[in-house]
């Protein structure tokens, strides 16, 4: 320990050819005298459960120890061995090409670079405890620079880390961003605003500050000394990426002034800000200290981003941005899409987050029929889970208070919980057993009793599809330089039982021409249950027809009232719930 203490790691950032996309990082090492150092670069982002080998966009690497050449080899993908030759310091060059736009990956060219870290900054192996200094040197005519790490004292765009675990979580916006602050819960906040856009700052400094402080009030404090919020401002923007004291955001530039535009810029700052506690530090036990060579499994999603999804809608909802029944529609909304997801019949929320890794972000057109999101089914078991609790406990008691307990004891026990002391402590909130709806819907795939849990909280809610014979085919299609093919198949359909195939080329129904979404046509809508209909398609290049047996549908469409007369109990419930 007394020497890896001695070991000091810099970092020096600039920009010669940010137009061609590319970062130069210079990477000092003293105090390490060995043999060799090895040196590894993540090849994952914590929050976006995906092996994205960030080591592929490096190149250029070299060594050098007091000007002179040392000798290196690369040792596994993303891992060089430099041969220090016991050289007190070293020092590394390497570019990095960055041209990806997303929340969770490195852009630059000649207006900003956003360096997302964990595939710009490489560590000495095993010494991911070790402390290290970061320098900007922004393009010229850049100004700014943007991020939760702390500040060196009287070195201009310099910072410091503690570890490396804070360095891959602390990513860098530099440019001439429009940065505004804003002061809530006792924590300052800047905003950084990349790519202009028409919003109201003043509008948005009140506005943000709100979610910040019901979010605080959940969990009684606040734990950051400051915050940064780097927005990503885009002609169609979307997505974020949490991160300890900061957050990365993709937003639509000119929706600001649109009422569902704006309220969708702040569900995702809700989003967003509520992992701040919940992933960030109230945490599965799996995902921290990181493997950042590997995978990061669990099978606790569900709860980390699933009950996030859950929560912006309360966190608007007590923000006052939506109304208590925008809010309830949203939430039946939730409940609709994963009842009509095939998938949910077929793999577990639980599932669904052990294979994170291997199948959310690698989705293909069979997906929607073998697997369910654990952020739509999160965020739907979520609300079963609170309105359960709420019930047992005569509204005394939410998913707050499970969520705010949890939050403590990790704090207490300074690390992550296991899916065993989470389930242990919803029992000991609601003073009931849920094994049985562990089994139902966290590990099980059990239709989802809408009905019933609505009810509880003076929710009616009605399938508007229930007793009615709907002929469905089951495909969805796109067009494609005015052609119309096969997109994906739902499972058990007519089109999956008849044998119509995703890619198939639509060309027409009974000898009707299809020209829009096959569904809608009357010559599907207008058929009835069991009938049969000839659709000619061309499948690689060749002319097929096919006889389809229309069957009923299956999806619900569900629709929420609040019932006006609802008892005390259910009233009790959905004030817990929802405020």
């Amino acid at each position: 320990m007394t020497a890896k203490s001695q070991v000091k790691v810099g970092f020096e950032v600039s920009f010669k050819e940010p137009q061609a996309h590319y970062a130069e990082v210079e990477m000092t090492i003293s105090g390490l005298v060995k043999d060799y150092v090895d040196v590894k670069m993540p090849v994952w982002a914590p929050g976006s459960y995906l092996v994205r080998e960030f080591s592929k966009s490096v190149e250029g690497f070299a060594a050098t120890t007091a000007g002179k050449a040392l000798k290196y080899e690369k040792v596994r993908k993303n891992a060089w061995r430099v041969y220090s030759a016991k050289a007190n310091t070293i020092k590394i060059n390497y570019r990095v090409y960055a041209f990806e736009v997303s929340v969770r990956t490195s852009f630059i060219d000649e207006s900003h670079a956003f360096l997302s870290t964990t595939g710009v900054f490489m560590y000495p192996d095993g010494m991911l405890k070790l402390p290290s200094t970061v320098k900007i040197i922004p393009y010229k005519g850049w100004t700014k620079v943007s991020t939760g790490l702390e500040p060196l004292a009287g070195q201009a765009f310099t910072y410091t880390a503690a570890d490396f675990d804070i360095l891959f979580d602390s990513p860098i916006e530099v440019g001439n961003q429009d940065v505004f602050e804003f002061t809530a819960s006792g924590v300052k906040h800047e905003v950084a605003m990349y790519g202009g856009g028409n919003y109201d700052k003043e509008r948005l400094k009140a506005d943000m500050a709100k979610i910040v402080e019901q979010g605080t009030a959940i969990y009684g404090e606040n734990p950051n000394k400051h915050y940064t919020f780097i927005v990503h401002n885009f002609a169609q923007g979307s997505g974020g990426l949490e991160h300890l004291n900061s957050t990365v955001l993709g937003a639509s530039r000119d929706a600001y002034d649109k009422r569902e535009g704006y309220n969708g810029f702040l569900n995702l700052v809700a989003h967003e800000y509520y992992h701040l506690w919940n992933v960030k530090r109230l945490r599965p036990i799996a995902l921290g200290p990181f493997d950042y060579d590997n995978e990061n499994y669990t099978t606790s999603l569900w709860v980390a981003e699933g009950f996030t999804a859950y929560y912006e809608n309360k966190l608007m909802v007590r923000s006052g941005f939506i109304t208590e029944k925008e809010c309830i529609d949203q939430l039946v909304t939730a409940v609709n899409n994963v009842y009509n997801t095939p998938g949910a019949r077929v793999q577990s929320v639980a599932e669904a987050s052990y294979d994170a890794w291997i199948k959310l972000y690698r989705p293909n057109e069979n997906s929607n029929n073998t697997t369910v999101s654990y952020y739509a089914k999160g965020e739907v078991v979520g609300l079963l889970m609170d309105i359960e609790i709420a019930h047992a406990t005569k509204g005394a008691k939410s998913l707050d208070d499970v969520m705010k307990a949890m939050y403590d004891m990790g704090k207490k026990l300074k690390r992550g919980y296991t899916d065993a002391e989470f389930k242990k402590m919803v029992e000991h909130i609601s003073g009931k057993d849920f094994t049985a709806f562990w089994a139902r819907y966290v590990n099980g795939t059990d239709v989802i009793e809408y009905a019933k849990y609505f009810d509880y909280a003076g929710v009616k809610v009605t399938n508007e599809n229930e007793g009615k014979n709907i002929p469905y085919l089951g495909v969805a299609s796109k067009k494609t330089e005015g052609r119309m093919f096969v997109s994906a198949i739902a499972r058990n359909s007519a089109a999956w039982v008849d044998g119509i195939n995703v890619n198939d080329e639509l060309i027409s129904v009974d000898g009707t021409p299809i020209e829009s979404a096959i569904d809608r046509m009357p010559a599907i809508t207008s058929k009835k249950v069991g009938d049969v209909v000839e659709i000619r398609v061309a499948r690689d290049g060749m002319l097929k027809d096919i006889k389809v047996k229309l069957k009923a549908t299956t999806n619900v469409k569900l629709a929420g009232v609040i019932d006006e007369n609802a008892t005390e109990l259910q009233k009790a419930v959905r004030k817990a719930v929802l405020f």
